[in-house]
């Protein structure tokens, strides 16, 4: 590590920002104080606020293999170490964080680590890029076979008897895209680790971001996010990451040690620039996903009272199947600001802040995804093409607010019929809420909706 960026995990080396040694620490520090320090330590030749980018592809040393912790950029980077550091602090439960060039690049190594003549379960509603990995890249290259199960409302006995002997991995998204259907991960967790095979568990975490979701404290081995989405937030970056927990077996060190070997060696890494930036991004994350989240409640409600909607998909809506699941799962951190600001300032009484309290009434903020159903094609289009604030694009998880119809773009790749039948339908239609006024979000949901509405034969 660079002396500008060697932070511990708390992120102050034991030091206040002014230099000041402290060894005092009543107790851990909260996730947005962790957001903004960890890896951003003042450069201590300059006084610079916050961490020069390293774009140098190659470091000096002293001897030949004398050095100061960097090589080569592809091996080892000052922004990179940084930003891996921040992640493994606010993905609760972390203690190694490896940064991808992509989401995807994350997804490849994970399949690559698995060897050849693997068996992979995964959620039947996963990301259309997951799925074509893993569906005609990993099974040419490397053999890998793959089950996929509605891990949502299987049951166990259905689960174990899909999981076999060489079964090295089940894959989760919660809640997947576009669907928003939600897994029990500590659940999937169990069945997983008391199974002789022993597969691990990753969980796909972009949906939620590491503000609403720890799943390695439910029992996750690995989680994965499209830093692209919400840890980065502003669209300008594309980025994957792994964060995997402190190791607990043979397995998970040979795991861990396969991943970041293969990182280095497959040169998947971002750059350095790019690295800076998600960190900048980072650095805001709990607000935003704050802000996504209670807009996007707002906005369930709303198309949820509308009559041309059919069915509205955000687990955080009281009407939603999910609705416990969803309260039971949340992180510690979200679920504590939830009950001490929003229920507060509503009409609720909080509850206190356990996994075991009931859910509010009304509903609570659950990230910044909505999906919904119109009855037809013609309907979801006369909407997309109605709005003046939500951009019709692909990708999520940005300040801006984005539209897009999973059918025709997302999820396009995936046959027609295996779309259907996860509910794909082509009235189907996703919304990424961004940070906008929530009063011109709804005005703008509100007139699509009404010229969706005189869609001939509405």
């Amino acid at each position: 590590m660079s002396p500008a960026l060697n932070l511990g995990p708390a992120g102050l080396n034991g030091h206040h920002p002014n230099g000041v040694s402290s060894t005092h620490k009543p107790r851990s520090d909260g996730f947005s104080t962790l957001s903004v320090h960890v890896g951003s330590s003042p450069d201590p030749s300059t006084g610079a606020v916050i961490p020069p980018i390293s774009l140098s592809t190659t470091y000096a040393q002293a001897a030949p293999g004398l050095h100061k912790g960097f090589e080569y950029s592809r091996s080892d980077n000052p922004n990179r170490n940084a930003l891996e550091q921040l992640l493994a602090s606010i993905e609760k439960g972390g203690e190694e964080a490896m940064a991808f060039g992509s989401g995807s690049a994350a997804t490849g190594v994970v399949v690559q680590a698995l060897g050849s003549g693997a068996h992979v379960v995964s959620v039947n509603d996963v990301y259309g890029g997951t799925y074509r990995y893993l569906n005609r890249v990993a099974t040419e290259i490397q053999g890998l076979d793959v089950t996929l199960l509605d891990l949502e409302r299987a049951d166990e006995e259905t689960i174990r008897q899909n999981i076999r002997d060489n079964t090295k991995l089940i894959w989760l998204e919660s809640p997947t895209n576009p669907t928003l259907k939600l897994m029990d991960v500590a659940r999937l967790a169990r069945i997983a680790h008391s199974h002789p095979a022993h597969p691990l568990l990753l969980v796909d975490n972009t949906f939620l971001s590491p503000y609403y979701s720890s799943p390695l404290l439910l029992g996750a081995d690995v989680v994965l996010h499209s830093l692209t989405k919400y840890v980065n937030g502003h669209a300008d970056v594309v980025m994957g990451a792994l964060i995997l927990p402190p190791s607990t077996s043979d397995q998970h060190l040979a795991f861990k040690t396969k991943l970041r070997f293969l990182q280095n060696a497959t040169g998947a890494v971002p750059s350095a620039y790019d690295s800076w930036l998600a960190q900048r991004g980072a650095k805001t994350l709990a607000l935003r996903m704050r802000q996504h989240g209670l807009t996007a409640l707002k906005l369930a409600k709303l198309l949820q009272t509308h009559p041309l909607v059919e069915e509205v998909m955000y687990p955080g809506l009281e009407s939603n199947r999910t609705y416990d699941l969803a309260w039971r799962t949340l992180s510690a951190h979200a679920k504590r600001w939830i009950e001490e600001d929003v229920l507060l300032r509503g009409l609720h009484h909080p509850h206190p802040a356990s996994s075991e309290s009931s859910p509010p009434e009304g509903g609570f903020p659950f990230s910044g995804m909505i999906s919904f159903r119109l009855p037809s094609h013609a309907h979801a289009l006369a909407f997309l093409t109605s709005t003046r604030l939500f951009t019709l694009a692909e990708s999520l998880g940005g300040v801006e607010s984005l539209v897009e119809h999973p059918a025709s773009m997302t999820h396009a790749g995936i046959p027609r019929d295996e779309r259907e039948a996860l509910g794909i339908t082509d009235g189907l239609v996703r919304l990424s809420v961004g940070i906008e006024d929530v009063e011109d979000l709804v005005d703008d949901v509100r007139q699509a909706l009404e010229r969706a509405v005189r869609v001939e034969g509405a």
